[in-house]
């Protein structure tokens, strides 16, 4: 059986790593991995491949940037002759990044079989790409792999075929888990002054938060107050550096005393700095998933989540706005010993990726 995976972004990497380790060890599973190019950076992506331990890809295809419509198109005219070469059994599908929804309707159109891996996620708000783009791979997949009880809860009543739906697990705990010895054993906070010290560590992203003047102007007041109280590492995404740099802001951030600034870190490095954490301020949604795994206490600067037993069972809590005040009280209550304390969800054990091996031998 020949199972083709497509490689968007860089969250990508770490649910794929974990599939292509297991589809590896079987003799039954050919198992070939595209890189689309969506987010391609060249350091930040031979970081992730190096890291995560996946061989080159066997197609690049330097889709790059530009808009949403843009690169899904660019995509699907890339992809469709290597789906043409290769005649996979399976494409296999990640996330919900533009490359998710691009592979998926070629791969229908061609007529492929296409598997989901994350599928059901829902934040129910339809502004946000990401939400279409899972709605779209989920209605027209064939099989739906479910990393929590609501993804399977969505798309029943979304209508799907119960025998469509899987249960599996959350790859990118299997990642997590696979990896965070390595990742301890880099001693990134060490080599940041900060071993054994309280801090918050801060990603921020989303264009809800920072393509805009008051959004922006909130995260420095944020990062300059938090910075009073203890140390604060913030990792800086390309596109919040260029909006605070074109609004004048950007020395603002830099000149805040007990702040630490780093570019866009390794897989590894950052999940060292967020496994010793204090607390972590994000907008990101794998991260909730990382924090409520390690029990780091997380605030998601967001008005909903697609990934709700984060907050139900773990330790994330939604800020629906960027109100710094509200989220300095949440830092204080975490620095006082009040931090909300979390589970594991069901099925978070590492496995993941051997079950949805295991199901693809089990379905030949």
């Amino acid at each position: 059986m020949k199972i083709l995976s497509i490689v968007g972004a860089r969250p990508n990497f770490m649910k794929v790593a974990p599939l292509h380790r297991a589809f590896c060890t079987t003799a039954e599973i050919e198992s070939v991995v595209v890189h689309t190019g969506q987010h391609y950076d060249a350091k930040m992506s031979a970081v992730f491949f190096e890291q995560l331990e996946l061989p080159q890809p066997n197609y690049f295809l330097g889709v790059g940037g530009g808009s949403h419509t843009e690169q899904t198109a660019k995509t699907m005219l890339a992809l469709e002759p290597v789906l043409t070469a290769e005649k996979p059994d399976w494409v296999l599908v990640v996330g919900d990044v533009n490359a998710t929804l691009a592979a998926t309707l070629v791969a229908v159109k061609m007529g492929i079989k296409v598997a989901h891996v994350e599928a059901g996620l829902r934040s129910g708000d339809r502004q946000m790409p990401e939400e279409l783009n899972r709605l779209m791979t989920d209605a027209v997949s064939d099989l739906l792999f479910v990393t929590e009880q609501a993804g399977v809860d969505n798309l029943l009543a979304e209508g799907v075929a119960p025998e469509k739906i899987q249960f599996v697990g959350n790859c990118m705990i299997d990642s997590l888990l696979h990896y965070i010895e390595k990742a301890q054993a880099l001693q990134v906070p060490a080599q940041m002054g900060l071993q054994g010290k309280p801090y918050v560590l801060v990603t921020m992203h989303r264009p809800a938060n920072v393509d805009h003047a008051a959004g922006l102007q909130a995260i420095v007041s944020l990062l300059h107050n938090a910075a009073k109280r203890c140390h604060v590492v913030f990792a800086m995404h390309p596109r919040t550096q260029k909006n605070l740099a074109q609004l004048g802001l950007l020395g603002a951030v830099q000149a805040i005393d007990g702040l630490i600034l780093t570019e866009p870190l390794g897989y590894l490095e950052f999940l060292g700095l967020m496994a010793e954490a204090t607390v972590v301020l994000t907008d990101s949604g794998g991260i909730q998933e990382e924090t409520t795994f390690l029990k780091v206490p997380c605030l998601t600067f967001r008005d909903t989540t697609e990934r709700p037993c984060t907050v139900a069972l773990g330790t994330n809590i939604l800020l629906s706005d960027l109100d710094p005040v509200t989220a300095l009280t949440h830092i204080d209550q975490v620095l006082h010993g009040q931090a909300k304390q979390g589970t594991v969800p069901p099925l978070w054990d590492g496995k993941a990726a051997e079950r949805i091996a295991n199901y693809f031998i089990d379905h030949q």
